[in-house]
Order: C-alpha cells, then structure tokens, then sequence
C-alpha cells in the first residue's frame, strides 16, 4: 500500500458505537488511517461519502476505501445501497461490505465446504439449516454459486420457502424449503445430504450427533456456533478439517481463522482500484487461494 497519499479506511459502522474487532483488522491489514464513523444511517451517510469523495482527485481515489458494518445486516445493506447511488462519474471508492462478518464468515464456511470434497461442489447436495439468519442467507447463496443444490431449514416453513423463492429469482440456483422444526423432515433432508452447515444463534443446538453421525453420504459438516451447546452435537469449536464419524468437520474457531484471513485479504483489495464493492461473492473469491 505504498502510494504517493496514504491508504485511508472510513468505517461506517449502523451501531451507537463502531465495531473495535473491525477496527484492529483494519489496523492489521496495514491501512495507513482508519476513520470511525458509528450510528451511520442512508440519511446521513451521504455526506460521508462525499467527504471521501471530494478530497482527493480521481487518481488518488484509490487510496480511500469504504467499509460497511454493523450488527444489524440489514441496517448495513440499506447503507451500501445509498453509497453506491451517492457515486457517480470518476469520482467513487471501493466499499467492502461486511455486517456482522456475514460475508467474511460465509465466505470462510463455503469454501470449508469446499476444501474438504476436494474441490468441488458440483452435483453436492448441501443443507444450511438455519438459513434464514443473516449468515445462513449467505452460505445458502455461496454453496449453490459453488454448484451445489441446496435445502434451506428453518422452524418457520414459510420463511425458508420465501427465501428459497428469492435465492432461484436471484441466482438461478437450485434450492428447496425444509422445517428443521419437523423431525421426521429434518431426518430426511440430512440423509441425503453431502454438506452440512449450521449456522445458527450462539449457544443453540440445531442438529444432534444421532442425525448425522454415521451418514454414509456425508462428507462435510460445518458448525458456526462457538457458545456451548455447540450447534452440532459431536463437532469441537477448534475442529479444522478433521474426521469425525465419516465426515470431515469443520468448528467455529477452525472456521474463524479462515475468515480473519478472508477479511485481511479484502481490506487490502479494496485499495486495488476506486470501483470495487465486495460483497459475498466477491469476498467469496478472494479466499479460494487462502484455505
């Protein structure tokens, strides 16, 4: 990042204070300055960016990026959509968009998966259960750009087949609903499947050992909960490609240390070009080289 005007990082954070995790990343990244901005709204981000905009000429643009965070998922898309219609002309800088790590850590769960079937999800058939949180949405679009086809779980039927509608309108993939509430369905839709992923609250069971240990089909089991109980019974939160029962498994904490490199990773991007918006997919293909 060695450049004639120093690398500038502005964090525009939803919550009444911004997010310190995201800031030490961005410090270890090697951003030269990171200015923090928290309660960031679409009604007053705009003049944010123009401060990011207007302060610099069109080719030292590149030295000033965006990131987009926050606990609140939504709260944080409705920012980005607001800076990406503030831009105009030259005059833009690249955005990485990573509320409460979603991107980073869906990115970092999919291709997990991926890694552990050898390098391909093509023909997979892959269950995120429950899907329909933030991180699940994610992982569900990333194994289904993967190749895979994917069941979406979640206790409310109607939220999972909604979401499943909006994936195949989005991304032309194959998805289907299923109720992990059902256990019959649950049981069902597991025995068929090659790649597990839970990603559901903290401290919540979501799949016991009984469901999917011994599966013969299984290949990949991954588990995003950290907080006991863990959201897989028989999985360990340090687990990082290792057997377990016929599957390689994948624990929380195995799965955070792909993520913090992921997010290293693309807070360097950013400052490749002014035009770049990371979003899943992009984050998503920045790791491929990282597992």
């Amino acid at each position: 990042m060695s450049n004639s005007k120093p690398t500038i990082l502005v964090q525009l954070d939803t919550d009444a204070q911004p997010s310190v995790f995201d800031g030490v990343v961005a410090v270890d990244a090697g951003v030269d300055h990171l200015f923090r901005h928290a309660s960031v709204t679409p009604d007053n981000v705009r003049d944010l960016v123009y401060g990011a905009l207007f302060t610099r000429g069109p080719a030292d643009l590149r030295q000033t990026a965006l990131f987009v965070g926050g606990s609140n998922v939504a709260a944080g898309e409705a920012v980005l959509e607001t800076i990406k219609e503030t831009f105009f002309g030259p005059f833009r800088v690249s955005v990485l968009f990573d509320a409460n790590g979603a991107n980073t850590t869906a990115a970092a769960a999919a291709l997990a998966a991926l890694t552990s079937v050898g390098g391909s999800l093509d023909g997979a058939h892959a269950v995120v259960l429950p899907a329909t949180g933030p991180v699940g949405q994610r992982v569900a679009r990333l194994l289904s750009r993967l190749g895979a086809s994917v069941s979406i779980g979640s206790r409310d039927l109607g939220r999972a087949q909604s979401l499943a509608e909006r994936l195949r309108n989005t991304t032309g993939g194959r998805f289907e609903a299923f109720t992990g509430g059902d256990p019959a369905q649950l049981n069902a839709t597991i025995a068929k499947a090659s790649v597990v992923v839970a990603a559901g609250p903290e401290g919540a069971q979501v799949l016991s050992a009984a469901l999917w240990q011994g599966r013969s089909d299984l290949r990949v089991v991954v588990d995003l909960n950290a907080v006991p109980p863990l959201g897989v019974e028989g999985i360990e939160a340090t687990d990082k490609n290792v057997e377990r029962h016929g599957a390689r498994a994948w624990g929380a904490l195995g799965v955070g240390g792909l993520k913090m490199k992921i997010h290293k990773k693309a807070v360097k991007a950013l400052f490749n070009a002014n035009d770049t918006i990371l979003d899943a997919e992009e984050v998503l293909e920045l790791g491929r080289d990282l597992v």
